[in-house]
């Protein structure tokens, strides 16, 4: 009768505290709910069967009776959980409980109250609040409260008035540091005839200071208002900019009247465009709506003080430019009108232009410019066409022509009726593009790319003409250069990778004896040296290793260079692969000779890549280079410094793991990867309390892939990431499933990969996949490698520590493959070692094996761990790991992994 007693005081405390309420039981022991009368009604099954309310219930109540298992005694729990009417409506329920504790049994007694009033109160409450501020926020017009002088809110349109960077730089200042100071007495005024809430002023004009040091003229209106239940003052703003601009206009509008043929700007004592008439918008492109309220030079791009203009007489000459970008020759008069200027811009472009054209622009050229008479005497010669001959302007005019020896690209002189002025002069024909050669005053032999054009085709008889050139000396040259640039590598002087491929075309091989060996030279661990001495010292290896190769091959043969630290040699007339092997051999053994770079011997070895291609061989050169760069590959995976031959099964692995790499990425979506569980035992039961669940791949065309082989794919890809995501969905929902099915306290494992440690959205995606399927945090377990902890063990352990923050378990897999300590258990969240399963194939075989299992167990248990043994394949290694004290077991001796469906029959 106590126990009954004491319960009954907690559902009064309970109740009394949550108004109208009904009463519920939940033994933590036999996990047995009892409640009283009227809670189905509450929780949306009225007059259902007890079986429906208890199943109803016990789902509503979950959360709190897993919380209360291992909660101290008289601990108080909380929960809102919403549940559907019988007519479709959501009621939302309180469930309010406390622990107590009595000599036979641990209960959790609590009650049930109806709260869906008060959640839609709330709601309409913050539907109201959010329109409101909203509106707020959105307004055009600036919006600032201030309660006791200090600004407490202010909206984003307040923010651009004064020109603020953010709310944080208005916000607890004082509202008078924003109000010019002959608008502060005003204001005051205002706002202390507001005496009760709701009193609003009338509209007034002020002035605010903004943050970058102008001001704004605008209109307010103050309301009484209170802000977190003190009295406060809501202020609404206006920009009254625009109005008073136009009011101003109005004012110097008589005075423009005389002036409307030239541009007319009036502007105020501080240069800001007050006027803009119709001229101005036309010379300089702007609209009157463009140019008023900005600074005068802004809209003429050009420094104007009208002060300084007034100080040299009134009027200058400038250049000022047009919204275009285009230079305009101004003549600037200033006139004061009131507290402002009065500007009068005349264009005189067009004139000043037509006398500066010729001289400016021929000067200007950095092509030479002669221009020749009708009777082909020289009349003018530029500053750039003095430089590029060597003369003086004076030194020619009055000369002919021809007194220049000029030569064309085949080194023969060109007549004198050939000459560019002598045919435009007669036929007005223009000549464009000629290339010929002269030799200066000095000595000096120069190339110039020349044209002539007619001056002037009036009348019958020969014109003036303009003969413009350049020096292409130096580009002749640096074509030449070029020429070899684009065919040899700039560091080593060896062909380059275009070159090879053209030398292995088929029309190039075809003119060769025999077959060709196309060997494809990839430097061992060369990132080494540029990562521990430097590029520099990188380019000198290369420079030695590329002569070393143009002195290790046959007569005839062609080396290059194809990039990085890759190389290329062209064996024509190879007879065998033992010929080509030797060849590579020599090869290696020169490379391997020690090169002496900055006080170091090093010593480079190489993987090297061969096809061997009949004269018929219907490959192009860039194909055989492909086929030796996979055979290059496929050296490398056995191991440094080692050969290979192409052959057709190398490409059928190489195209086969490209289609696998890109039907990975569809998999997900294309539900080709399923989830097979393998069952993990309890050794002291017997029972299977544990599943693993592992990723397998059904593919369209190759059928099962083998995981080492795709998982390997998805960790190279970047794709481990999205597959990893995937898997883990489809595994907490078979995991449901059975746990709903078989074993309501089965627990699910699934690996992560090192690459998944990295991922930033790794927490995201385990919290996802348990919310959508109401999986509990507990039993999911998820399984890192000792390998995967020592990447980054830092960064692991802040990647651990937010998992177990979510509830999940954490498993170490393979333990003692990699670099295990006590330490390391010790200070990472886990809860369960995985023993290797190379360490449980000993058992039964080898003492060393036992011993080593039988520390690993000791280890594990002095730390709370436990302990899951892999890779069981018969009776004697189960009957060892029990009497070893070993907590789990897996393998194929307790069962294979399997599809839910084999898995259900197995249970």
């Amino acid at each position: 009768m106590g126990d009954v007693g004491s319960d009954r005081e907690l559902v009064v405390g309970l109740a009394l505290s949550a108004g109208q309420a009904v009463a519920w039981w939940f033994d933590l022991a036999t996990d047995t709910i009892t409640w009283m009368t009227g809670l189905d009604e509450m929780v949306g099954v009225p007059g259902a069967a007890d079986d429906v309310v208890e199943a109803r219930l016990a789902e509503l109540v979950a959360p709190l009776t897993v919380a209360a298992k291992a909660a101290p005694v008289w601990q108080d729990f909380e929960l809102e959980q919403p549940c559907e009417t019988p007519d479709g409506q959501t009621r939302w329920v309180q469930f309010r409980a406390r622990l107590s504790e009595h000599p036979d049994s641990k209960r959790l007694v609590g009650i049930a109250t109806d709260v869906t009033g008060r959640h839609h109160q709330q709601q309409a409450l913050t539907d109201l609040a959010d329109r409101y501020r909203l509106l707020v926020e959105l307004s055009p017009e600036a919006i600032v409260v201030h309660e006791a002088g200090q600004v407490v809110y202010a909206n984003p349109a307040a923010v651009r008035f004064v020109r603020a960077e953010s709310p944080a730089d208005i916000l607890d200042r004082p509202i008078t540091d924003f109000v010019h100071p002959d608008s502060v007495s005003p204001m005051l005024h205002r706002i202390s005839e507001l005496g009760v809430p709701g009193a609003t002023s009338d509209p007034a004009e002020a002035v605010l200071l903004r943050f970058d040091g102008g001001t704004l003229d605008i209109e307010s209106v103050s309301v009484r208002t209170t802000w977190e239940g003190r009295p406060a003052f809501q202020v609404i703003m206006r920009d009254v900019t625009a109005r008073k601009a136009a009011a101003a206009a109005l004012h110097y509008q008589a005075a423009l009247v005389a002036h409307v043929s030239d541009a007319l700007v009036a502007t105020t004592a501080d240069g800001l465009v007050t006027s803009w008439n119709p001229t101005a918008e036309t010379v300089y492109g702007r609209s009157a709506a463009e140019a008023i309220g900005q600074p005068i030079h802004v809209v003429v791009d050009a420094p104007l003080d009208p002060v300084a203009i007034l100080e040299a007489g009134g009027v200058v000459q400038a250049v000022h430019r047009g919204a275009d970008g285009g230079a305009l020759a101004v003549r600037v008069s200033v006139a004061r009108m009131g507290d402002g200027y009065v500007l009068v811009c005349a264009d005189e472009t067009a004139r000043r232009r037509a006398e500066q054209h010729f001289t400016t622009v021929v000067a200007a050229l950095e092509e030479g410019v002669i221009v020749v008479g009708p009777t082909g005497l020289v009349e003018s010669a530029n500053p750039a066409a003095e430089r590029i001959l060597g003369i003086t302007e004076e030194q020619v005019v009055g000369l002919p022509t021809t007194l220049a020896e000029l030569y064309d690209e085949t080194g023969a002189r060109l007549p004198a009726s050939n000459y560019l002025s002598a045919r435009t002069r007669l036929t007005g024909e223009a000549q464009n593009g000629r290339i010929l050669s002269l030799t200066r005053p000095d000595g000096a032999r120069i190339w110039l790319s020349l044209s002539c054009h007619a001056l002037d085709s009036v009348g019958d008889g020969p014109s003036a003409a303009v003969v413009s050139f350049t020096d292409i000396t130096e580009r002749r040259m640096i074509d030449g250069m070029l020429e070899h640039e684009a065919t040899h590598d700039a560091l080593t002087g060896l062909l380059n990778r275009t070159v090879i491929i053209e030398r292995l075309s088929r029309t190039a091989r075809q003119h060769r004896s025999g077959r060709t060996a196309v060997l494809f030279i990839d430097l061992d661990k060369f990132k080494i040296i540029n990562d521990s001495l430097g590029h520099s010292a990188g380019d000198k290896v290369l420079q030695v290793l590329g002569l070393r190769l143009s002195q290790s091959v046959r007569r005839g043969d062609v080396v290059g260079r194809l990039g990085g630290d890759e190389f290329a040699v062209i064996a024509y007339g190879t007879t065998s692969p033992e010929e080509a092997t030797a060849l590579v051999e020599h090869i290696r053994g020169e490379l391997n000779r020690p090169i002496s770079v900055d006080g170091r011997n090093l010593h480079i070895d190489a993987s090297v890549g061969i096809v061997i291609a009949d004269p018929d061989d219907p490959r192009d050169g860039a194909d055989l280079l492909r086929d030796a760069d996979l055979a290059m590959y496929e050296a490398k995976t056995r191991g440094r410094g080692r050969l290979a031959f192409f052959d057709v099964d190398l490409r059928e692995r190489t195209q086969r793991r490209l289609r696998l790499e890109q039907d990975l990425r569809e998999a997900p979506r294309n539900d080709q990867l399923w989830v097979a569980y393998q069952p993990i035992v309890d050794l002291r039961t017997g029972r299977t309390t544990m599943v693993e669940g592992l990723l397998r791949w059904s593919h369209p065309r190759y059928g099962l892939i083998p995981p080492g082989e795709f998982i390997g794919l998805a960790e190279e890809s970047d794709l481990i990431n999205i597959v990893g995501a995937h898997m883990l969905r489809l595994a907490t929902r078979g995991i449901v499933d059975l746990r709903a099915a078989h074993n309501p306290e089965l627990l699910l494992t699934v690996n992560l990969s090192a690459r998944q440690l990295d991922d930033p959205h790794l927490v995201a995606s385990v919290r996802d996949a348990m919310r959508t399927t109401a999986l509990p945090p507990g039993a999911l377990c998820l399984e890192i490698t000792e390998s995967a902890l020592m990447r980054d063990p830092t960064a692991a352990a802040r990647t651990l520590a937010a998992l177990r923050d979510l509830g999940v378990r954490l498993a170490i897999d393979d333990f003692g493959t990699g670099y295990s300590s006590l330490a390391q258990l010790l200070t990472l969240p886990l809860d369960i070692l995985k023993i290797d399963q190379s360490f449980t194939a000993g058992l039964g075989k080898s003492d060393d094996a036992e011993a080593i299992v039988t520390s690993v167990i000791a280890m594990a248990h002095a730390v709370d761990l436990t302990v899951v043994a892999e890779g069981v394949e018969h009776v004697l290694q189960l009957d060892i790991l029990r009497r070893l004290g070993c907590d789990q077991a897996q393998g194929y001796h307790l069962g294979r992994p399997s599809a839910v469906p084999e898995l259900d029959r197995r249970f």
